[in-house]
Protein backbone atom coordinates (compact mmCIF):
# COMPACT_ATOMS: atom_id res chain seq x y z
CA UNK A 1 0.00 0.00 0.00
CA UNK A 2 1.19 3.48 -0.89
CA UNK A 3 2.31 5.51 2.12
CA UNK A 4 2.89 9.27 2.07
CA UNK A 5 4.73 11.47 4.53
CA UNK A 6 2.05 13.95 5.57
CA UNK A 7 3.49 17.27 6.73
CA UNK A 8 0.23 17.91 8.59
CA UNK A 9 0.63 14.88 10.88
CA UNK A 10 4.44 14.59 10.61
CA UNK A 11 4.28 10.86 9.87
CA UNK A 12 3.85 8.43 7.01
CA UNK A 13 0.25 7.47 6.38
CA UNK A 14 -1.49 5.02 4.07
CA UNK A 15 -2.94 6.84 1.08
CA UNK A 16 -6.72 6.47 1.19
CA UNK A 17 -8.35 8.77 -1.36
CA UNK A 18 -11.63 10.52 -0.69
CA UNK A 19 -13.16 8.77 -3.70
CA UNK A 20 -12.06 5.14 -4.22
CA UNK A 21 -9.98 4.77 -7.37
CA UNK A 22 -9.65 8.52 -7.87
CA UNK A 23 -7.07 11.03 -6.64
CA UNK A 24 -6.96 14.82 -6.64
CA UNK A 25 -3.76 16.87 -6.33
CA UNK A 26 -3.08 20.61 -6.31
CA UNK A 27 0.47 21.98 -6.48
CA UNK A 28 1.51 25.61 -6.09
CA UNK A 29 2.98 26.68 -9.41
CA UNK A 30 5.28 29.41 -10.64
CA UNK A 31 5.14 33.18 -10.36
CA UNK A 32 5.92 34.00 -13.97
CA UNK A 33 8.23 37.00 -14.15
CA UNK A 34 11.50 35.23 -15.06
CA UNK A 35 12.86 31.93 -16.34
CA UNK A 36 12.46 28.85 -14.15
CA UNK A 37 15.48 27.86 -12.05
CA UNK A 38 16.46 24.43 -10.73
CA UNK A 39 14.38 24.94 -7.61
CA UNK A 40 11.31 25.25 -9.83
CA UNK A 41 12.53 22.28 -11.88
CA UNK A 42 12.52 20.17 -8.74
CA UNK A 43 8.88 21.01 -8.02
CA UNK A 44 7.96 20.24 -11.64
CA UNK A 45 9.81 16.91 -11.75
CA UNK A 46 8.89 15.71 -8.25
CA UNK A 47 5.16 16.20 -8.65
CA UNK A 48 5.24 14.92 -12.22
CA UNK A 49 6.85 11.76 -10.82
CA UNK A 50 4.13 11.54 -8.16
CA UNK A 51 1.41 12.05 -10.77
CA UNK A 52 2.93 9.37 -13.00
CA UNK A 53 3.15 6.90 -10.13
CA UNK A 54 -0.40 7.52 -8.94
CA UNK A 55 -1.65 6.81 -12.46
CA UNK A 56 0.64 3.78 -12.75
CA UNK A 57 -0.91 2.54 -9.50
CA UNK A 58 -4.34 2.68 -11.07
CA UNK A 59 -5.70 5.96 -9.74
CA UNK A 60 -7.71 8.28 -11.96
CA UNK A 61 -5.84 11.47 -11.11
CA UNK A 62 -6.82 15.10 -11.56
CA UNK A 63 -3.62 17.15 -11.27
CA UNK A 64 -3.97 20.94 -10.93
CA UNK A 65 -1.05 23.36 -10.83
CA UNK A 66 -1.68 27.09 -10.89
CA UNK A 67 0.10 30.01 -12.48
CA UNK A 68 0.53 33.25 -10.50
CA UNK A 69 0.36 35.94 -13.17
CA UNK A 70 -0.28 38.98 -10.96
CA UNK A 71 2.11 39.86 -8.16
CA UNK A 72 4.33 42.70 -6.89
CA UNK A 73 7.39 41.24 -8.65
CA UNK A 74 5.50 40.87 -11.92
CA UNK A 75 4.27 44.47 -11.79
CA UNK A 76 7.78 45.73 -11.01
CA UNK A 77 9.48 43.65 -13.73
CA UNK A 78 6.98 44.69 -16.41
CA UNK A 79 7.55 48.34 -15.51
CA UNK A 80 11.33 47.87 -15.65
CA UNK A 81 11.03 46.24 -19.08
CA UNK A 82 8.55 48.78 -20.42
CA UNK A 83 6.11 46.04 -21.43
CA UNK A 84 2.60 45.07 -20.45
CA UNK A 85 2.03 42.60 -17.64
CA UNK A 86 0.19 40.33 -20.07
CA UNK A 87 3.13 40.27 -22.51
CA UNK A 88 5.62 39.56 -19.70
CA UNK A 89 3.63 36.76 -18.09
CA UNK A 90 2.68 35.04 -21.37
CA UNK A 91 6.33 35.04 -22.47
CA UNK A 92 7.43 33.32 -19.28
CA UNK A 93 4.47 30.92 -19.25
CA UNK A 94 5.54 29.81 -22.74
CA UNK A 95 9.15 29.49 -21.55
CA UNK A 96 7.99 27.45 -18.52
CA UNK A 97 6.15 25.02 -20.77
CA UNK A 98 9.26 24.63 -22.95
CA UNK A 99 11.35 23.92 -19.86
CA UNK A 100 8.80 21.35 -18.69
CA UNK A 101 8.94 19.53 -22.01
CA UNK A 102 12.76 19.46 -21.89
CA UNK A 103 12.58 17.98 -18.37
CA UNK A 104 10.19 15.24 -19.47
CA UNK A 105 7.36 16.78 -17.43
CA UNK A 106 3.88 15.99 -18.74
CA UNK A 107 1.27 18.79 -18.99
CA UNK A 108 -0.95 19.09 -15.92
CA UNK A 109 -4.68 18.43 -16.26
CA UNK A 110 -5.77 21.92 -15.22
CA UNK A 111 -3.61 25.07 -15.13
CA UNK A 112 -5.68 27.95 -13.71
CA UNK A 113 -4.28 31.48 -13.80
CA UNK A 114 -4.77 33.99 -11.02
CA UNK A 115 -6.02 36.72 -13.37
CA UNK A 116 -8.79 34.48 -14.74
CA UNK A 117 -9.87 33.37 -11.25
CA UNK A 118 -10.61 36.77 -9.72
CA UNK A 119 -14.37 36.10 -9.43
CA UNK A 120 -13.69 32.98 -7.34
CA UNK A 121 -11.36 34.96 -5.08
CA UNK A 122 -13.93 37.71 -4.61
CA UNK A 123 -16.57 35.14 -3.65
CA UNK A 124 -14.26 33.53 -1.08
CA UNK A 125 -13.23 36.88 0.41
CA UNK A 126 -16.86 37.95 0.72
CA UNK A 127 -17.70 34.65 2.42
CA UNK A 128 -14.85 35.18 4.90
CA UNK A 129 -16.08 38.72 5.65
CA UNK A 130 -19.65 37.47 6.12
CA UNK A 131 -18.45 34.74 8.52
CA UNK A 132 -16.32 37.14 10.56
CA UNK A 133 -12.97 35.74 9.42
CA UNK A 134 -12.02 38.88 7.50
CA UNK A 135 -12.45 42.64 7.74
CA UNK A 136 -11.85 45.77 5.69
CA UNK A 137 -9.08 47.93 7.09
CA UNK A 138 -9.08 51.72 7.23
CA UNK A 139 -6.71 51.75 4.25
CA UNK A 140 -9.13 49.78 2.04
CA UNK A 141 -7.18 46.51 2.24
CA UNK A 142 -9.06 43.38 3.31
CA UNK A 143 -7.35 41.29 6.02
CA UNK A 144 -7.81 37.78 7.33
CA UNK A 145 -8.35 37.77 11.13
CA UNK A 146 -6.01 34.97 12.21
CA UNK A 147 -7.27 34.99 15.81
CA UNK A 148 -10.71 33.91 14.58
CA UNK A 149 -9.35 30.62 13.21
CA UNK A 150 -8.69 28.12 15.99
CA UNK A 151 -6.42 25.77 14.02
CA UNK A 152 -3.86 28.34 12.87
CA UNK A 153 -0.37 26.82 13.05
CA UNK A 154 -1.39 23.16 12.73
CA UNK A 155 0.54 22.61 9.49
CA UNK A 156 3.76 24.40 10.41
CA UNK A 157 3.68 23.60 14.12
CA UNK A 158 4.06 27.28 14.91
CA UNK A 159 2.33 28.77 17.95
CA UNK A 160 0.41 31.98 17.12
CA UNK A 161 1.34 33.55 20.49
CA UNK A 162 5.04 32.91 19.81
CA UNK A 163 4.66 34.40 16.35
CA UNK A 164 3.00 37.51 17.76
CA UNK A 165 5.84 37.96 20.24
CA UNK A 166 8.22 38.47 17.33
CA UNK A 167 5.98 40.79 15.32
CA UNK A 168 5.02 44.40 15.70
CA UNK A 169 2.26 46.36 13.98
CA UNK A 170 3.37 49.76 12.72
CA UNK A 171 1.30 52.81 13.60
CA UNK A 172 0.37 53.28 9.94
CA UNK A 173 -0.90 49.75 9.46
CA UNK A 174 -4.59 49.04 9.34
CA UNK A 175 -4.55 45.44 10.51
CA UNK A 176 -5.78 44.61 14.01
CA UNK A 177 -3.34 41.78 14.79
CA UNK A 178 0.32 41.39 13.79
CA UNK A 179 -0.51 37.97 12.29
CA UNK A 180 -3.38 39.17 10.10
CA UNK A 181 -2.55 38.95 6.40
CA UNK A 182 -3.93 40.67 3.36
CA UNK A 183 -6.61 39.09 1.18
CA UNK A 184 -7.23 42.11 -1.06
CA UNK A 185 -4.94 45.06 -1.75
CA UNK A 186 -6.61 48.40 -2.36
CA UNK A 187 -5.89 49.91 -5.77
CA UNK A 188 -2.75 51.98 -6.25
CA UNK A 189 -2.06 54.36 -9.15
CA UNK A 190 -0.60 52.62 -12.18
CA UNK A 191 -1.30 49.08 -10.92
CA UNK A 192 -3.79 46.57 -12.34
CA UNK A 193 -7.09 46.55 -10.51
CA UNK A 194 -10.42 44.79 -10.45
CA UNK A 195 -13.72 45.98 -9.04
CA UNK A 196 -14.78 44.53 -5.68
CA UNK A 197 -17.64 45.19 -3.21
CA UNK A 198 -15.18 46.78 -0.75
CA UNK A 199 -13.32 48.80 -3.38
CA UNK A 200 -11.14 48.28 -6.47
CA UNK A 201 -7.80 46.52 -6.07
CA UNK A 202 -6.08 43.19 -6.63
CA UNK A 203 -5.82 39.91 -4.70
CA UNK A 204 -3.20 38.98 -2.13
CA UNK A 205 -1.05 35.97 -2.97
CA UNK A 206 -2.46 33.51 -0.42
CA UNK A 207 -6.10 33.81 -1.46
CA UNK A 208 -5.21 32.90 -5.05
CA UNK A 209 -4.39 29.26 -4.27
CA UNK A 210 -7.33 28.77 -1.91
CA UNK A 211 -9.74 29.98 -4.58
CA UNK A 212 -8.15 28.14 -7.50
CA UNK A 213 -7.72 24.81 -5.71
CA UNK A 214 -11.24 24.64 -4.29
CA UNK A 215 -12.73 25.85 -7.57
CA UNK A 216 -10.94 23.09 -9.53
CA UNK A 217 -11.04 20.22 -7.00
CA UNK A 218 -13.81 21.06 -4.52
CA UNK A 219 -13.77 22.11 -0.88
CA UNK A 220 -12.00 18.91 0.25
CA UNK A 221 -9.38 17.10 -1.81
CA UNK A 222 -6.61 14.54 -1.41
CA UNK A 223 -3.14 16.04 -1.90
CA UNK A 224 -1.67 19.54 -1.78
CA UNK A 225 1.98 19.93 -2.73
CA UNK A 226 4.74 22.46 -3.11
CA UNK A 227 8.21 23.41 -1.95
CA UNK A 228 8.88 23.30 1.79
CA UNK A 229 9.43 27.06 1.79
CA UNK A 230 5.67 27.43 1.19
CA UNK A 231 4.71 25.51 4.32
CA UNK A 232 4.63 28.77 6.30
CA UNK A 233 3.04 31.16 5.83
CA UNK A 234 1.53 30.36 2.42
CA UNK A 235 0.09 26.91 3.04
CA UNK A 236 -0.81 27.73 6.63
CA UNK A 237 -2.76 30.71 5.35
CA UNK A 238 -4.42 28.60 2.66
CA UNK A 239 -5.77 26.27 5.34
CA UNK A 240 -7.11 29.17 7.39
CA UNK A 241 -8.79 30.78 4.38
CA UNK A 242 -10.23 27.62 2.86
CA UNK A 243 -11.48 25.99 6.06
CA UNK A 244 -12.79 29.31 7.35
CA UNK A 245 -14.76 29.83 4.16
CA UNK A 246 -16.08 26.30 3.61
CA UNK A 247 -16.28 24.89 7.14
CA UNK A 248 -14.74 21.66 5.79
CA UNK A 249 -11.33 20.03 6.01
CA UNK A 250 -9.27 21.48 3.17
CA UNK A 251 -6.69 18.78 2.35
CA UNK A 252 -5.92 15.27 3.62
CA UNK A 253 -2.22 14.96 2.69
CA UNK A 254 0.35 17.76 2.51
CA UNK A 255 3.53 16.95 0.56
CA UNK A 256 6.57 19.24 0.51
CA UNK A 257 9.76 18.77 -1.49
CA UNK A 258 13.14 19.85 -0.12
CA UNK A 259 15.24 22.77 -1.30
CA UNK A 260 17.84 22.77 -4.03
CA UNK A 261 20.98 24.12 -2.39
CA UNK A 262 24.12 25.81 -3.68
CA UNK A 263 26.98 25.92 -1.19
CA UNK A 264 24.51 24.86 1.54
CA UNK A 265 22.20 27.82 0.86
CA UNK A 266 18.72 27.56 -0.66
CA UNK A 267 18.76 28.33 -4.38
CA UNK A 268 16.60 31.40 -4.92
CA UNK A 269 16.35 34.48 -7.08
CA UNK A 270 16.45 36.75 -4.03
CA UNK A 271 19.89 35.37 -3.06
CA UNK A 272 21.16 35.58 -6.62
CA UNK A 273 22.58 32.04 -6.45
CA UNK A 274 20.23 30.40 -8.92
CA UNK A 275 20.81 28.57 -12.19
CA UNK A 276 18.00 28.62 -14.73
CA UNK A 277 16.82 25.38 -16.29
CA UNK A 278 17.94 26.77 -19.64
CA UNK A 279 21.47 27.45 -18.44
CA UNK A 280 21.84 23.93 -17.06
CA UNK A 281 20.36 22.39 -20.21
CA UNK A 282 23.04 24.11 -22.28
CA UNK A 283 25.70 22.33 -20.24
CA UNK A 284 23.75 19.05 -19.96
CA UNK A 285 21.60 18.83 -23.10
CA UNK A 286 21.10 15.06 -23.04
CA UNK A 287 17.40 14.33 -22.33
CA UNK A 288 16.74 13.06 -18.83
CA UNK A 289 20.01 14.19 -17.23
CA UNK A 290 18.49 16.89 -15.01
CA UNK A 291 15.55 14.61 -14.25
CA UNK A 292 17.88 11.79 -13.15
CA UNK A 293 19.82 14.28 -11.01
CA UNK A 294 16.61 15.32 -9.25
CA UNK A 295 15.20 11.80 -8.80
CA UNK A 296 18.47 10.39 -7.47
CA UNK A 297 17.66 12.10 -4.15
CA UNK A 298 14.52 11.56 -2.08
CA UNK A 299 12.06 14.35 -2.78
CA UNK A 300 11.99 15.51 0.85
CA UNK A 301 15.79 15.67 1.19
CA UNK A 302 17.94 18.70 0.33
CA UNK A 303 19.38 18.46 -3.18
CA UNK A 304 22.88 19.90 -3.55
CA UNK A 305 23.61 21.42 -6.93
CA UNK A 306 27.07 20.55 -8.22
CA UNK A 307 28.49 19.73 -11.64
CA UNK A 308 29.82 16.47 -10.20
CA UNK A 309 26.25 15.40 -9.38
CA UNK A 310 25.02 16.24 -12.86
CA UNK A 311 28.00 14.42 -14.38
CA UNK A 312 27.05 11.39 -12.31
CA UNK A 313 23.42 11.61 -13.46
CA UNK A 314 24.59 11.65 -17.07
CA UNK A 315 26.93 8.70 -16.47
CA UNK A 316 24.13 6.79 -14.74
CA UNK A 317 21.82 7.28 -17.71
CA UNK A 318 24.64 6.19 -20.03
CA UNK A 319 24.90 2.95 -18.05
CA UNK A 320 21.16 2.29 -18.34
CA UNK A 321 20.93 3.16 -22.03
CA UNK A 322 24.00 1.05 -22.79
CA UNK A 323 22.18 -1.93 -21.31
CA UNK A 324 19.22 -1.22 -23.63
CA UNK A 325 21.46 -0.89 -26.68
CA UNK A 326 21.33 -3.62 -29.33
CA UNK A 327 18.47 -5.42 -27.58
CA UNK A 328 15.44 -6.28 -29.75
CA UNK A 329 11.99 -5.12 -28.74
CA UNK A 330 10.16 -7.73 -26.69
CA UNK A 331 7.37 -8.22 -24.20
CA UNK A 332 8.23 -8.12 -20.52
CA UNK A 333 9.23 -11.54 -19.19
CA UNK A 334 8.23 -13.16 -15.90
CA UNK A 335 11.88 -12.89 -14.84
CA UNK A 336 11.28 -9.17 -14.33
CA UNK A 337 8.46 -9.63 -11.80
CA UNK A 338 10.77 -9.65 -8.79
CA UNK A 339 12.29 -6.35 -9.91
CA UNK A 340 8.84 -4.86 -10.39
CA UNK A 341 7.90 -5.89 -6.85
CA UNK A 342 11.01 -4.22 -5.38
CA UNK A 343 10.42 -1.12 -7.48
CA UNK A 344 6.83 -0.87 -6.22
CA UNK A 345 7.97 -1.45 -2.63
CA UNK A 346 10.39 1.49 -2.98
CA UNK A 347 7.86 3.82 -4.57
CA UNK A 348 5.08 2.85 -2.14
CA UNK A 349 7.39 4.02 0.65
CA UNK A 350 6.76 7.74 0.19
CA UNK A 351 8.10 7.76 -3.38
CA UNK A 352 11.60 6.55 -2.53
CA UNK A 353 13.09 7.23 -5.96
CA UNK A 354 16.74 6.53 -4.97
CA UNK A 355 15.74 2.97 -4.07
CA UNK A 356 13.63 2.69 -7.22
CA UNK A 357 16.55 3.88 -9.39
CA UNK A 358 18.77 1.27 -7.68
CA UNK A 359 16.37 -1.40 -8.97
CA UNK A 360 16.90 -0.05 -12.50
CA UNK A 361 20.65 -0.58 -12.11
CA UNK A 362 20.12 -4.15 -10.89
CA UNK A 363 18.03 -4.80 -13.98
CA UNK A 364 20.68 -3.23 -16.23
CA UNK A 365 23.33 -5.54 -14.79
CA UNK A 366 21.13 -8.57 -15.49
CA UNK A 367 20.45 -7.39 -19.04
CA UNK A 368 24.19 -7.01 -19.64
CA UNK A 369 24.90 -10.43 -18.15
CA UNK A 370 22.45 -12.10 -20.52
CA UNK A 371 23.76 -10.10 -23.48
CA UNK A 372 27.31 -11.23 -22.74
CA UNK A 373 26.13 -14.83 -22.44
CA UNK A 374 24.42 -14.55 -25.83
CA UNK A 375 20.94 -15.09 -24.37
CA UNK A 376 19.16 -12.45 -26.42
CA UNK A 377 15.65 -13.59 -25.47
CA UNK A 378 16.25 -13.24 -21.72
CA UNK A 379 18.06 -9.94 -22.23
CA UNK A 380 15.19 -8.55 -24.30
CA UNK A 381 12.53 -9.51 -21.73
CA UNK A 382 14.43 -7.87 -18.88
CA UNK A 383 15.23 -4.83 -21.04
CA UNK A 384 11.49 -4.36 -21.61
CA UNK A 385 10.98 -4.37 -17.84
CA UNK A 386 13.84 -1.89 -17.41
CA UNK A 387 12.36 0.48 -19.98
CA UNK A 388 8.88 0.11 -18.50
CA UNK A 389 9.94 0.86 -14.92
CA UNK A 390 12.11 3.72 -16.12
CA UNK A 391 9.04 5.12 -17.85
CA UNK A 392 7.14 5.22 -14.54
CA UNK A 393 9.79 7.73 -13.42
CA UNK A 394 9.76 9.54 -16.75
CA UNK A 395 13.20 8.12 -17.65
CA UNK A 396 14.54 5.94 -20.51
CA UNK A 397 11.87 7.08 -22.94
CA UNK A 398 14.23 7.57 -25.89
CA UNK A 399 15.82 5.09 -28.26
CA UNK A 400 19.09 3.93 -26.74
CA UNK A 401 21.12 4.38 -29.92
CA UNK A 402 19.88 7.94 -30.49
CA UNK A 403 20.47 8.88 -26.84
CA UNK A 404 23.99 7.45 -26.71
CA UNK A 405 24.96 9.11 -29.98
CA UNK A 406 23.64 12.47 -28.77
CA UNK A 407 21.16 12.76 -31.63
CA UNK A 408 18.55 14.05 -29.18
CA UNK A 409 20.74 16.68 -27.52
CA UNK A 410 19.37 20.22 -27.45
CA UNK A 411 21.37 22.61 -29.59
CA UNK A 412 23.68 20.07 -31.21
CA UNK A 413 27.15 21.02 -32.42
CA UNK A 414 30.42 19.14 -32.84
CA UNK A 415 31.05 16.33 -35.28
CA UNK A 416 28.06 15.03 -37.22
CA UNK A 417 27.12 11.36 -37.11
CA UNK A 418 28.32 11.02 -40.73
CA UNK A 419 31.71 12.55 -39.83
CA UNK A 420 32.10 10.11 -36.96
CA UNK A 421 31.13 7.09 -39.08
CA UNK A 422 33.65 8.14 -41.74
CA UNK A 423 36.46 8.41 -39.18
CA UNK A 424 35.52 5.03 -37.70
CA UNK A 425 35.73 3.49 -41.19
CA UNK A 426 39.19 5.06 -41.68
CA UNK A 427 40.22 3.56 -38.36
CA UNK A 428 38.90 0.10 -39.34
CA UNK A 429 40.86 0.30 -42.62
CA UNK A 430 44.01 1.25 -40.69
CA UNK A 431 43.53 -1.68 -38.31
CA UNK A 432 43.14 -4.09 -41.24
CA UNK A 433 46.48 -2.78 -42.53
CA UNK A 434 47.97 -3.09 -39.03
CA UNK A 435 48.56 0.67 -39.03
CA UNK A 436 48.15 0.93 -35.25
CA UNK A 437 49.51 4.46 -35.04
CA UNK A 438 46.76 5.79 -37.34
CA UNK A 439 44.15 3.70 -35.50
CA UNK A 440 45.20 5.15 -32.14
CA UNK A 441 45.37 8.69 -33.53
CA UNK A 442 41.79 8.52 -34.84
CA UNK A 443 40.54 7.08 -31.55
CA UNK A 444 42.27 9.92 -29.64
CA UNK A 445 40.91 12.56 -32.04
CA UNK A 446 37.39 11.26 -31.57
CA UNK A 447 37.79 11.13 -27.79
CA UNK A 448 38.95 14.75 -27.84
CA UNK A 449 35.67 15.55 -29.63
CA UNK A 450 33.69 13.73 -26.93
CA UNK A 451 33.15 10.52 -28.90
CA UNK A 452 33.89 7.21 -27.19
CA UNK A 453 34.58 4.11 -29.29
CA UNK A 454 33.79 0.62 -28.03
CA UNK A 455 35.34 -2.26 -29.97
CA UNK A 456 33.30 -5.45 -29.89
CA UNK A 457 33.29 -8.74 -31.72
CA UNK A 458 33.54 -7.77 -35.37
CA UNK A 459 32.15 -4.25 -34.91
CA UNK A 460 32.86 -0.86 -33.35
CA UNK A 461 30.07 1.08 -31.67
CA UNK A 462 30.29 4.64 -30.46
CA UNK A 463 28.59 7.09 -28.15
CA UNK A 464 29.00 10.71 -27.18
CA UNK A 465 30.21 11.57 -23.71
Amino acid sequence: MLKLYNTLTRQKEAFVPIQPGKASMYVCGMTVYDYCHLGHARVMVVFDMIARYLRHSGYELTYVRNVTDIDDKIIRRAAENGETIQALTQRFIDAMHEDEANLGVLPVDVEPRATTSIADMLNMIQTLIDKGYAYVGDNGDVYYAVAKFNGYGKLSGKNPDDLRAGERVGVDEAKRDPLDFVLWKAAKPGEPQWDAPWGPGRPGWHIECSAMSTCCLGHHFDIHGGGMDLQFPHHENEIAQSEGATGEQFVNYWLHNGFVRVDEEKMSKSLGNFFTVREVLKAYPRPGTIRMFILSSHYRSPLNYAEEQLDKAKADLTTLYTALRDVPAAAEAAAGDAYKARFREAMDDDFNTPAAVAVLFELAREVNRHKQAGDTTAAAGLAATLKGLGGVLGLLQDEAEAWLKGSLDLGGGGLSDADIEALIQQRLDARKNKDWATSDRIRDELKAQGVILEDGAGATTWRRE
